[in-house]
Formats: C-alpha cells, structure tokens, sequence
C-alpha cells in the first residue's frame, strides 16, 4: 500500500496532462499511487494515460463510461484511494519535484491536529510562464476552530491548498467537492474546523491559468454548475444561499464540542450579515418560486 494518494481528475486534457504527470513522476519521494480518472474524453488522453500506465506501476488509470461530472469524478478518486495522505492533482497544473517530499515531512513531524499542507502557489499562463507569485494566506495554526473559519472567511480567494497534501482520514469525515461552484471552499472550511493547515514557505505549486479552464471556458454559474453536475442543466443557481447552508452543515456535521459549533455558528452569521446579506433577498424568493413552483 502506498503513503500517498494522488489522485487526478481529467476530461479532455490532452494538452497538458503529460506535463502534470511528468511532475509527478518526477517526485523526490516516490512512495505514491497516482490514480487517474478520465471523465469519458473524447481527445487522445485515454491513449496518453494508458501509456503511462504500462510504462510505471504506479499509474492506475480508469476511465469512466459516460461523463460524471467534475464533482463526482474528483470524488471517485477519493474512494479508490489507499493511501495514508490523499492529494488531488489537476491535469492542467505542476508540482515542483520536492512538492510530495516537504508536505508529508512536515506531517509527519506535527501533530495530528494539523490535516493539510500546502507549498507556496505560482500561477502560470498557458505556456508555463510565470504570472504571478500568489501569497495563499492559509497557514493557519490558531487553537480555536472558529478562528481558523474566520481567517479562511477574511481570507480565500483562489483555493490553491485543496491541490495540497491532506490526511486521508480527516478527508474522508467530510462532504468532499459539492456539485456546484465553490464548493471547493466549503470543503475547505469544514478541513478547518477539522485542523491546522500548514505552507511549505517554498513555491512547488504551479497552477496555470488558460482559456480552457473550467471558469474560464464556462462563463456563466449556470455553465460551471452543469460543468460540476450535468444534473444541474436547467435548475436555477442560487449561490449565497448555497453557501450559507452549506457552512452551516460543515459545523453541524464537526465534531466540535457545543460550545465550539456555537462560536462557529456565530463567525458564519456575523460574516454572511457583513457581507452578502442585502444580496440573498432576490435569491430567497427564486428558491421558493422553484421548490413550490410558481412560476413568476
């Protein structure tokens, strides 16, 4: 069995995919599975990730019979899945070769209260270039849970540190990616409640930005919630509101003490009424007219 996991969610990508797994292969530390699920592509990638199937044991490649959706196809991964420590890594990015190496040293040098780490981000443009040296703000040590959800709240922007190194079993005790946008920092938020997070102050992510990003190539919420779950073509997107139940639900779901979840419930409430809460009427009564079906 392998110490870690990495597991790779792909559809149609093979423009970049050899790049990612070549990063991949190329770790210091190589006592990994890297588990690849294609999404039904209809490019060459099936013939590429085969390849690097037979020439490295440690390749397992799936491919899935129709299109999942980016949701549940992230989520698969999860559960095929063996390893101690768990990392998604996307098609399109590159870790720097000591990526693997300094996140599970410094794992397994702190305590178990500490469930992720991540290295320094640097985002890169479709040739590899560099854009920008991104500061991730996610380290974060504080004792107190709902001090962690506030500085995630105050402080997330783009969640380069769910491509980090995660405890497998503090993975597993959450809702993993939603079927809609941003659910990647929900997921976030509730790994937080769970533990401390910890920056390798070195930069070994290097995320690219491209036209044929999924943000990017679905311009709409509409467009990106189908591209998260082909289920959700046609329903209405109501986001703020998503997001606070979902928050909510990531405490309830903790196992925090009472105490604990109260001071939580009170971050998530103080931050939504700051930011967002002259923004949900419109979204409220849209909700309802779609549970209830009334049509204006």
């Amino acid at each position: 069995m392998a110490k870690i996991t990495i597991g790779m969610p792909v559809y149609n990508g093979e423009k970049y995919i050899s790049q990612a797994v070549d990063s991949i292969l190329s770790q210091t530390f190589d006592d990994f599975e890297l588990i690849i699920s294609d999404n039904a592509s209809t490019d060459k990638t099936e013939e590429i990730c085969r390849d690097y199937a037979k020439k490295d044991t440690r390749v397992i490649y799936y491919c899935n019979e129709t299109n999942l959706g980016a949701a549940k196809n992230y989520n698969r991964l999860l559960e095929l899945s063996s390893g101690e420590y768990f990392k998604w890594a996307s098609h399109d990015d590159i870790c720097g070769p000591n990526f693997l190496k300094h996140c599970i040293e410094t794992l397994e040098k702190e305590s178990s209260e500490f469930v992720l780490c991540y290295p320094k981000t640097v985002l890169i443009d479709a040739n590899g270039n560099e854009l920008e040296k991104y500061e991730d703000k996610m380290d974060i040590c504080f004792e107190r849970p709902e001090i962690r959800l506030r500085h995630i709240f105050q402080n997330l922007w783009f969640c380069n540190c769910v491509f980090g190194l995660i405890r497998s079993s503090a993975l597993k005790r959450t809702r993993l990616i939603g079927n809609y946008p941003g659910s990647d920092a929900i997921l976030l938020c509730e790994l937080s409640l769970a533990g401390k997070f910890r920056e390798i102050n070195e930069y070994l992510f290097f995320r690219r930005i491209h036209p044929s990003m999924s943000r990017k190539a679905n311009v709409t919420n509409e467009a990106v919630a189908s591209w998260f779950d082909p289920e959700n073509m046609g329903k209405p997107v109501m986001l703020k509101c998503k997001y606070f139940l979902e928050y909510l639900r990531a405490v309830k779901r903790s196992r925090l003490t009472f105490s604990q979840k109260n001071s939580c419930y009170g971050v998530i409430l103080d931050e939504w009424v700051r930011k967002y809460w002259r923004h949900m009427g419109g979204e409220c009564k849209i909700f309802l007219r779609h549970k209830l079906g009334f049509q204006r």
